[in-house]
């Protein structure tokens, strides 16, 4: 269980503070897929920083009693002067995951050949979130964060994400936030809408997609 209470937070910005959202309450269930719908600038990536950890909130408290990862595909956490290799070892140790295991398995999903022995601030863009992935997918979490549906790489690799993430790992717990319309409706069982600072929670996609369309 995953569970918001009374959650706020707000930014510093130059003219006073900015309140993204308040008063947020919020379960996530063992295996539920949910999704998060709003339009740019709700804090729908705010959100999922705050359940990653990643974030704490200005008031209010997150309680996680599963492990949750990171928001799949973001590289952000690496150190660029650190190699590929380097930085999996060291997001290993941090998770307690088994680098003899993690790092043969990250090597064969990310494809990166060479370039996984060269400094990641060397790395485009694509590469980075080839990286993240398959560390994401090397280290099992109980809820995995998806802050847009993954699109990395070609045809063929973006096929083997998409089989690895939703059919390997369909028992897992995920948090899906989309722009597309057709994955949270191919994925999630409900959605919630980030609207006006406040998450308003829907039984299923549609008519969460239906206050949305009015709304938003």
């Amino acid at each position: 269980m995953i569970e918001l209470i009374n959650v706020a937070k707000q930014y510093r910005i130059r003219h006073g503070i900015h309140t993204v959202f308040s008063d947020l309450n919020l379960k996530i269930a063992p295996g539920e897929k949910l999704g998060i719908l709003g339009r740019n600038g709700s804090g729908k990536s705010t959100l999922i920083r705050l359940l990653s950890g990643a974030e704490l909130p200005t008031r209010g408290h997150v309680v996680r009693r599963m492990s949750v990862s990171w928001p799949l595909a973001f590289g952000g956490a690496f150190q660029g002067s650190l190699t590929g290799l380097d930085n999996i070892r060291f997001i290993c140790r941090v998770y307690g995951a088994d680098i003899s295991s993690v790092v043969p398995a990250v090597e064969e999903f990310a494809e990166l050949g060479r370039y996984l022995r060269e400094p990641v601030k060397t790395y485009s863009s694509g590469m980075r979130a080839r990286l993240a992935f398959a560390i994401s997918l090397a280290i099992e979490f109980d809820c995995f964060l998806i802050d847009e549906v993954i699109s990395v790489g070609d045809a063929r690799f973006h096929a083997k994400c998409q089989t690895e993430l939703f059919e390997k790992r369909k028992e897992r717990a995920m948090v899906i936030v989309s722009h597309e319309a057709h994955n949270i409706r191919e994925h999630c069982d409900r959605a919630c809408v980030l609207h006006a600072g406040k998450l308003h929670p829907f039984p299923d996609v549609g008519t969460a997609y239906a206050f949305y369309n009015a709304n938003c």
